[in-house]
């Protein structure tokens, strides 16, 4: 369930040395942000209105733009979006984020500096697989080899992110990996910028769905031998950052045509 934040522990406005936040290099961010979030609805990929996508203010290494409270996915749009720094003000929007978004996302940023773009859902296929024994990803598909050795799992669920010490030990957990599984809760990934996010978070959900599918059957699920899965997960990388960036340009499209609106 989603929490409102505590406004009477963390203030919702910035004080007057206001950021230039009228950039166009900061409303593409938006825009794109805003994509994410539509075609992340279209996937069932989001839970009503708790999971919340964020990614640095370009520019700003200390703000963030995130989803605001109490807005499903496919409702966002470009300007609805908020600006936060990693104190709790709100620095430019209409609303105040929800509580577990800022103390998980404010912590995330802030000590992993790398991590231009954190994207947190409850995606089913990636939630129930940290439900389960062991390591949740098994390196058996190839769309999951585009993940080898580069996940982490944080074994110590501790209830809900309502303070920075969580979202600092969450934050620590995540170490030195994109992804992390977040056991009997969801994922997490962290990448340098909006679309590698993007295209991390819909590759993992399918790997997921094949494993989940696999497993099904009942029959043994067999990884990849571990030199073949390193060798194609470098074949992946090499092409990755453009693949990401004409995969988030495809989806533009479609909801261009499809829901202009995300972009207002």
């Amino acid at each position: 369930m989603a929490h409102s934040l505590n406004t009477s522990a963390l203030s919702l406005n910035a004080g007057p040395n206001q950021p230039n936040l009228e950039t166009e290099e900061i409303w593409d961010a938006r825009v794109d942000l805003a994509a994410c979030f539509r075609m992340a609805a279209r996937f069932g990929m989001e839970e009503g209105i708790c999971n919340h996508f964020s990614a640095i203010v370009p520019g700003y290494d200390d703000l963030f733009i995130v989803n605001p409270y109490g807005y499903a996915f496919s409702e966002l749009t470009a300007s609805m979006l908020l600006v936060c720094d990693f104190h709790g003000n709100v620095v430019s929007g209409n609303g105040k984020p929800e509580a577990t978004a800022f103390y998980i996302h404010a912590r995330i940023h802030k000590n992993i500096p790398r991590a231009k773009a954190a994207f947190h859902t409850h995606m089913p296929y990636a939630t129930a697989l940290s439900m389960t024994e062991g390591d949740p990803l098994i390196f058996a598909g190839q769309t999951a080899l585009k993940f080898y050795g580069r996940t982490a799992v944080d074994n110590d669920y501790n209830g809900l992110a309502l303070d920075e010490s969580e979202g600092n030990r969450i934050a620590n957990a995540i170490g030195d990996a994109d992804i992390v599984f977040m056991k009997h809760h969801g994922v997490m990934v962290c990448a340098p910028n909006i679309a590698e996010a993007w295209d991390d978070l819909y590759y993992l959900e399918r790997a997921c769905e094949v494993q989940t599918l696999a497993l099904s059957t009942g029959r043994k699920v067999l990884p990849v031998a571990e030199d073949i899965a390193r060798a194609a997960y470098l074949q992946m990388r090499e092409g990755d950052p453009e693949s990401a960036r004409l995969h988030l340009e495809s989806i533009k499209r479609t909801l261009t045509r499809e829901e202009p609106q995300f972009k207002e």
